[in-house]
Formats: C-alpha cells, structure tokens, sequence
C-alpha cells in the first residue's frame, strides 16, 4: 500500500512508521464533467484523510478531483486516528478531507445527542463549526455508520428486514436472536445498550457475544451468530453478502461524507465547492461498499481503486 501513514505531532504533520509523509499525486488526469477550464490551475493543494480503506479512498477521489481541475496536489492521507486529519484542515496543515458528520457533531463538537434527520445534522455541524475556521460542503449520501447484519439464509429463514422486526423476532422466539458485537458496541449508548433501549429489545447476555470487527463479518456470514454488528459502507457486507436491517427508528447517528475544507482555502478558490458537489453527490452505500470491497477483499490499492472509479464516472479523463 502506497498511501501514507501520518501522526499530528506537536502541531506538524511528521512521517511514521518509517513512512514518507506528503507525497505530490501524479495522476495523469485531465477535465471529464467535472475540472472544465481548470478553475484550479496554480493552486497548490493538500488533501488528507484518516487511515482505514473508505478514508483512503476518499482521499484520493479529492486529490483526483483537484488534479483535474489544474491544481498540483500533495497527498496527506492516511493519518492515524480522527483528531490528526481535523486538526491538520483546522490549522490549515491542510486543506480539506471527507469527514463525517455524526463524528463532527460528536467527537468534534463535544455534542451528546445526535440529529435524527441527516440534512438537520449536517446544517447542525456546518453552522457550528464555522466559528473553527472549517467550512462543510454539501453531504453525500453515503452514510457510515452502525447496523445489524445476517446472512442471506437465516434472512429468508426468519424474515426480518428492519430492526423493529428484530425486536419482534427477539419477543418471540428469545433463543433466535444471537448477537455478535464489538467490545466498544456492547457498552456505549450509541451502541447496543441504546438500540436495545429504543427497540424495546429484551437480549440475554448470554446470547450477545464480544469479539473482533473481522470476526463478525465472518461469524454472520457462517451464522454462528444470528446478527452481527457491522459498519453499513463495509465492503465484506457485498463480498460475504449479507443483508443490512433497517434502523427504522433512525436510532443510529448519521455519519454522512462530507468535504471538510480549510475556510481560507476556500476563500481563495470557491471553484472547490461546484468541483466536489457532483461527485460527493454520487458517493453512496452502495458505491463505497463496491469501492471498499476492492480494497479490504481483493487487496487492490485504495488510490488505483478511486482512480478507477473516478474514470469510470466520467468525472475526469486520462490525460
């Protein structure tokens, strides 16, 4: 894997783990529907992203974007943990990433309760973080965040599709509805305690077991445990296909992709805005979980496989 691996130390983005930190992008791109005139041309930009596969690839579909419309792009990508690429766009270290809303609102913003309605959410996290120094462009669709997951078998045997049937199967028949869930899930209240609460799911202990992110994929896919806790943009849900439940009750915060740019940046290059619109509106479930797929199942580059995509969209062209 090519992308780098960055900490945010003492107020500077440094190299780890014996990686470089802030290679240039090279793609050979020019203008598709989206960079026409190249309204950035002159500009030299910095896009990063945190380090797990969707960030990388997200990242990379901004760089792409910013090289179509004539700016040169030094890539940032792949900084450990949430704090290091925020702090990186609010400083001005760099200059903007996909960031999400549900963890802007929370993580960021020091907010306990979630918006349930997704566009409240983001005007929520835009409005508020102004005063930060960031700007949010226009959310995709793509939304990352928790849900419950079985494989296509016990689906068709037991018939749910959202988790309020899940509540009723739970009510029914106890001993149907077994849980496999991360450490982290079973104790927050944006997790299993707080689903259940909502729901009105009465689940034993017994019947809820803790393990690995990986695990749960592979443990619902077999059916060792009825539902698995899975992230719902997670490529091994496609690969392993297995069928997402509904959060009818909106109960999980939405977690939405957005552009998060450094205000001063924009200032200066608006054109940022009407570039990224159009391909943020295309990011959806279902793309990220066929992009991510690449990367976490196939083993392909996470920059390869944005280049792919972006290509394949029309959005930009070989040069």
């Amino acid at each position: 894997m090519r992308r780098a691996a960055c900490l945010l130390l003492a107020g500077a983005l440094v190299s780890a783990c014996g990686l470089t930190s802030g290679s240039p992008m090279v793609d050979d791109v020019r203008p598709g529907s989206i960079g026409r005139g190249e309204p950035l041309k002159g500009a030299d930009l910095t896009v990063t992203s945190k380090e797990f596969s969707e960030q990388l690839i997200l990242g990379a579909i901004m760089g792409i974007a910013f090289q179509a419309a004539g700016a040169s792009v030094l890539d940032r990508t792949g900084i450990q943990g949430s704090i290091g690429s925020r702090e990186a766009v609010k400083s001005g270290a760099a200059d903007a990433d996909y960031e999400y809303t549900g963890t802007g609102w929370i993580n960021y913003l020091g907010n306990t309760e979630p918006l349930p309605d997704p566009r409240e959410q983001w005007e929520a996290v835009r409005d508020a973080d102004r005063e930060n120094g960031v700007t949010w462009l226009e959310p995709s669709p793509l939304n990352n965040t928790y849900a419950l997951a079985m494989n296509r078998a016990n689906a068709e045997k037991y018939g749910t599709k959202t988790l309020s049937d899940v509540a009723e199967l739970a009510k029914k028949d106890p001993g149907a509805v077994t849980l496999c869930v991360e450490n982290q899930f079973a104790n927050r209240a944006d997790g299993l305690p707080g689903m259940a609460k909502e729901y009105g799911m009465d689940i034993p202990a017994k019947n809820v077991t803790q393990m690995d992110t990986g695990i749960i994929y592979t443990q619902a896919a077999k059916g060792s445990c009825t539902f698995g806790e899975v992230f719902t943009t997670d490529g091994r849900i496609k690969s392993m296909d297995l069928v997402v439940m509904e959060d009818d009750k909106k109960f999980f915060p939405n977690y939405n992709a957005a552009p998060m740019v450094h205000t001063k940046t924009l200032e200066k290059y608006p054109e940022i805005a009407d570039i990224l619109a159009p391909v943020t509106k295309k990011l959806n479930n279902t793309v990220a979980r066929e992009l991510n797929a690449k990367v976490d199942v196939e083993g392909e580059d996470p920059h390869e496989v944005a280049l792919e995509w972006m290509l394949q969209e029309g959005f930009v062209e070989e040069g």
